[in-house]
């Protein structure tokens, strides 16, 4: 199955076929200035790898709906996450088909999808595109506030999760996520999160210019198959917590968030509010926990 081929029977497996490395890495021309192994010398011209980073055009029903900044891979799982966390499906019987959109400009080909909806999201996407005819997603802001915690919450009022995990096993999640990151290791400029399950094994692993693009791929390969809620998941990610990620964990069901970086106020309050056991810093062998320690042994 190619990366845009239809999705069908999408409460089971969803195969997907990695994208070829040329399309998340780029090799780019530079002029290395300053120390050159230990001394100084004249600038030394090369070329470096980087992170490739492209518009992914999102359709659903044929109407235009978003365009994501991302770094291809992946791409039919972020959809679908995308449109989980916009409020377009909640369900992945709601979800017909993922594929590529044939009418679009061959050059934009492979950065246009086209979700087909069914049943009550339908009506969803009536009021979404409603709100907005188009939404332009940079790679860092997700959805901006646009929802408050309040209007968040009369969808989804918390999380399940009667478990525990030993602080021990928390301190190793990022470190196992890193090793887990190719694309991050080529040209250092890549977030990344992870799905581990409660013995703290990586069960999926997403990269992207976007943290909450990451996220999306994980949530969104879950949704297609049908494995929601990830009540038994602990969501890890690379950098810091903002609301908008907090809020993904939460329309997940996940109940533990852990970050390489500092949360906000606003995810502090969305995880207390909701359920989530939210930990920040863990790196060094330490970390913090902001809200409900009690999953935290």
């Amino acid at each position: 199955m190619s990366e845009h081929e239809p999705v069908a029977g999408l409460r089971g497996r969803v195969p997907q076929t990695p994208v070829p490395p040329v399309r998340q890495v780029r090799r780019v021309p530079r002029v290395r200035v300053g120390d050159v192994a230990g001394e100084p010398g004249a600038p030394q011209a090369g070329d470096d790898q980087v992170a490739v980073e492209e518009p992914m055009e999102v359709r659903v029903n044929r109407a235009p709906f978003a365009v994501i900044m991302r770094t291809p891979g992946a791409d039919r799982d972020l959809a679908a996450g995308f449109l989980l966390a916009e409020d377009v499906v909640r369900a992945a019987g709601e979800i017909g088909a993922i594929e590529v959109c044939e009418d679009a400009d061959v050059e934009a080909r492979d950065n246009t999808l086209n979700v087909t909806v069914a049943g009550d999201a339908v009506s969803r996407l009536a009021v979404r595109l409603g709100e907005r005819r188009q939404v332009m997603m940079t790679a860092s802001c997700g959805l901006c506030g646009r929802r408050t915690i309040e209007s968040l919450r009369a969808r989804v009022t918390t999380v399940a999760g009667d478990w525990t995990m030993p602080a021990a096993v928390i301190r190793e999640l990022p470190v196992r996520l890193r090793a887990a990151q190719p694309v991050f290791e080529a040209t250092g400029g890549l977030h990344a999160a992870g799905l581990f399950d409660l013995d703290g094994t990586l069960q999926l692993a997403a990269e992207d210019v976007g943290r909450h693009n990451a996220v999306d791929k994980l949530v969104g390969r879950r949704l297609l198959e049908g494995r929601l809620p990830l009540d038994r998941s602990v969501l890890v990610v690379s950098g810091r917590t903002s609301y908008e990620l907090v809020q993904k964990a939460l329309l997940a069901g996940i109940p533990l968030v852990a970050a390489v970086s500092a949360p906000s106020s606003l995810a502090i309050e969305l995880a207390e509010a909701c359920g989530i056991t939210l930990c920040g810093f863990v790196r060094g062998g330490a970390f913090n926990v902001y809200t409900h320690p009690r999953r935290v042994v």
